[in-house]
């Protein structure tokens, strides 16, 4: 420090001149990002490569059926297919980004499917929150700005991907990882205005800092990931271990992993709490997800249902949608090879805790089935014993079996979700 500011004072650079002034620090930041394009660069573009075909393959298809000009612009329907990609939950991400929060619980006659009118608050604020700030920065609409936001957080969702996966493995399986993410069933919803690339993206990195010990970025980006969706509490579960042995073998520091365990739920139990104080109702989320949208836990009750209903034929069960359901079924039946293969890893506990719970929450649950896919995306750990077995074909057969799946996944990811079912 001693020789820089020395240095400095012998040879001092004219204040108008802008490349001697900032050249150090600008070298500094050209060799990191070169570093950082290095690294991540070929995940990112298998990613984004396997993400477009699959996207071009439902737009095809959409277009080719033509089904979606009959359907209502908020359930799937529009006039053109990018209105697809803005439908179903997008509709009220976009609600939200547009005209804020209205929290109540509206009781509806006795009698009928629901106890409550839907409402908006069942949608956490952080996504909403970016797409008004991105709208507001960039001149987009709604809809355009959630695309933007989702788009580049699907990018950082891979590349987190690849880096817990190339810390635990190599970089060879990380890059496949990352491209499992882009053709992994449920897919279709990462470059739509959907929540699930933000909040994969902050796992991703959550799981990341926690494995490499960095308890303040863990705290932050566990917080951040509690105002987006509520299965961030299986993240605060991870970080909570992982603290908890580093405490136990007095590894490291003691106050911050203890402040990140701390800090971590806050932004999950803000936003609840938030919402019951507007509702007059401590419970009111809770009622609201009950009541509204069918979404509760029931230890496993529906799942059981439909597994029952998609094997005999008997499609007497909530939320019914055959093909939907058929594929959640078959990925539901793979999870016990995919959770074995994965423990052979022998991966840390506190991932292994994220990954067990986010099943748990899924398969527990008692709400749309058929989006089993998409709520297993989340689940990203699971994808390393597939990359470990792909990375072992060669460059062309990787890229003929990965090509394979890209244009399937149009179809499986995006087609069946968005138009015979409900993503």
């Amino acid at each position: 420090m001693g020789s820089t500011i020395g240095t400095a004072t012998e040879h001092p650079t004219a204040p108008d001149d802008p490349v001697g002034a900032t050249g150090p620090a600008g070298r500094r930041g050209r060799d990191r990002l070169r570093a950082a394009a290095g690294r991540y660069g070929p995940a990112l573009l298998v990613y984004g490569a396997v993400r477009l075909v699959g996207l071009t393959v439902f737009a095809l298809l959409a277009n080719w059926s033509g089904d979606f000009h009959k359907n209502d612009p908020r359930f799937g329907g529009g006039r053109t297919f990018w209105d697809i990609l803005g439908s179903w939950d997008g509709w009220w991400y976009r609600q939200i980004a547009e005209n804020g929060y209205h929290p109540q619980l509206i009781a509806l006659p006795a009698g009928g499917p629901w106890d409550y009118e839907q409402n908006s608050a069942a949608f956490f604020p952080l996504y909403p929150g970016l797409m008004r700030l991105v709208s507001s920065v960039t001149g987009l609409g709604s809809y355009g700005a959630g695309m933007l936001v989702s788009v580049v957080a699907s990018f950082a969702a891979a590349a987190g991907i690849f880096a817990v996966a190339a810390r635990l493995t190599d970089r060879r399986t990380g890059i496949v990882a990352a491209a499992v993410w882009g053709v992994f069933p449920g897919s279709g919803v990462e470059w739509a205005v959907y929540s699930d690339s933000l909040f994969v993206a902050l796992a991703a990195w959550a799981c990341y800092c926690i494995l490499t010990e960095n308890w303040p970025a863990a705290g932050l980006i566990t917080f951040l990931a509690g105002l987006n969706r509520p299965t961030a509490g299986t993240l605060v579960a991870a970080l909570g271990t992982a603290a908890l042995i580093s405490l136990v073998r007095r590894r490291g520091p003691v106050l911050a992993p203890i402040a990140a365990t701390l800090i971590a739920p806050l932004g999950l139990t803000g936003y609840i709490a938030w919402v019951g104080w507007r509702m007059g109702d401590l419970g009111g989320y809770f009622t609201l997800q009950r009541g509204a949208w069918k979404h509760y836990f029931d230890y496993g009750r529906h799942t059981l249902d439909v597994a029952r209903g998609v094997l005999f034929g008997h499609y007497d069960y909530g939320f019914a949608y055959p093909t939907e359901d058929l594929i959640g079924l078959l990925l539901v039946a793979l999870l016990p090879v995919l959770v074995f293969l994965y423990l052979r890893l022998r991966p840390p506990a506190a991932l292994t805790v994220y990954t067990l719970l986010t099943i748990v929450m899924v398969l527990g649950s008692y709400q749309i089935f058929g989006n089993t896919s998409r709520y297993l995306l989340p689940a990203f750990p699971l994808f390393l014993p597939i990359a470990v077995a792909l990375r072992r074909l060669s460059p062309p057969s990787l890229a003929a079996v990965l090509g394979s799946a890209a244009v399937a996944s149009g179809w499986y990811a995006g087609f069946v979700i968005f138009e015979l079912g409900i993503p």
